[in-house]
């Protein structure tokens, strides 16, 4: 049965509602396989979504009145993003890069994470962006697929520099507009 998502620029009141979203899914991750190496408290926590919301970069994504997704968009890499090999060259001022792109486990194969994707790169076309780019866990298998489903490439594996929460490789993705 296909849902009726929407998507929007996060408000201030969205903050609870996005809270509960990561903690409902880092407990989903507790008891299933934890492909993301998400950690109830630790990450994504409602700072992450404070931070994306203070630079003006938080989307909410909607069915109804539940809280189905959320992510983050914005022109900052990561520091180890500059070690990838990267299928364009520009500042970052025409690159958008996606983080804490999360959905909600009742929503998991309900084309979310595909229709934030596609948020994304419309918002990215619209202010002329080349590229998006993202980083996923090595060995996150549904979400690699899910990007290379959607466009996105495979521009290196790096180390974002957390190798104390069991986390020491991610693999870099670029899709260009």
């Amino acid at each position: 049965m296909e849902q009726d998502i929407q998507i929007r620029k996060a408000a201030e009141s969205d903050l609870d509602s996005i809270e509960k979203l990561y903690e409902d899914i880092c407990g989903y991750l507790e008891t299933h396989k934890n492909y993301p190496g998400w950690q109830k408290g630790s990450y994504p926590s409602r700072r992450d979504a404070e931070k994306g919301l203070m630079a003006d970069g938080l989307y909410i994504a909607c069915i109804g009145s539940k809280t189905a997704g959320a992510m983050i968009l914005k022109h900052e890499p990561e520091e180890g993003y500059k070690n990838g090999r990267w299928l364009t060259e520009d500042d970052y001022q025409h690159i958008y890069v996606i983080y804490t792109l999360a959905v909600h486990p009742d929503f998991l194969k309900c084309g979310v994470a595909t229709e934030l994707l596609m948020f994304a790169e419309r918002a990215a076309r619209r202010e002329q962006c080349i590229s998006i780019r993202l980083d996923v866990v090595k060995d996150n298998i549904p979400a690699e697929r899910l990007y290379q489903k959607c466009g996105y490439q495979l521009a290196g594996t790096v180390s974002l520099g957390y190798e104390a929460y069991g986390l020491p490789w991610f693999h870099l993705y670029e899709k260009i507009l």
